[in-house]
């Protein structure tokens, strides 16, 4: 993870490039229909781009980029629940993954802890939609939102690892120097 403490303008177009794609995926997400039939379940790409930003830049931009995609996400859907859900589930994966990116790595890879935080994210938004419905039998949907935390967790996990091995360090870095240690 990057330790820098000012925001260069190179690092502002790149959480700008990421915010912008994270909303894309997060609104064009919202128009394909649930997973396996279930409400609500879908495979998570856009948090593709907050993981990014933390494993490139550190947790601040992380959440930056989540609190861009969720509260613009939502004013364009005309949700404000989905904000709720968005946006709890998104900051407690995004702990966990800071969390163990922090500590837990390389010992637990990028796999793990993206399904990890999914999981997590999915278990979240569940509890979530039991305190708002008052139905704690709606408790019974975890293990399908497990299971497709598990899935979305792989696949952004996939598509992350690609894009860290693909994309020339300099999009994201003015020097060499400037990279953080064991990412790629």
């Amino acid at each position: 993870m990057q330790s820098q403490r000012r925001f260069t303008g190179r690092r502002v177009a790149v959480l700008g490039v990421l915010a912008a794609l994270s909303l894309a995926v997060h609104t064009l997400e919202a128009l394909l229909p649930p997973l396996f039939g279930i409400p609500g379940a879908k495979l998570g790409l856009a948090n593709l781009f907050s993981m990014l930003a933390l494993v490139l830049y550190g947790p601040l931009d992380a959440f930056l980029i989540l609190i861009a995609r969720t509260l613009l996400g939502a004013a364009i859907a005309g949700n404000a629940s989905s904000l709720l859900f968005s946006l709890s589930g998104g900051a407690c994966a995004l702990a966990l993954s800071a969390v163990l990116i922090r500590f837990a790595l390389p010992r637990v890879s990028y796999l793990a802890i993206n399904i990890a935080a999914a999981v997590l994210h999915n278990a979240v938004q569940v509890a979530v939609y039991v305190w708002e419905t008052g139905t704690p039998a709606n408790f019974v949907l975890l293990p399908y939102f497990a299971l497709v935390g598990v899935l979305s967790g792989a696949a952004v996990a996939a598509v992350g690892i690609l894009i860290l091995k693909r994309v020339p360090e300099r999009i994201f870095y003015k020097t060499c120097h400037d990279t953080p240690g064991g990412v790629t």
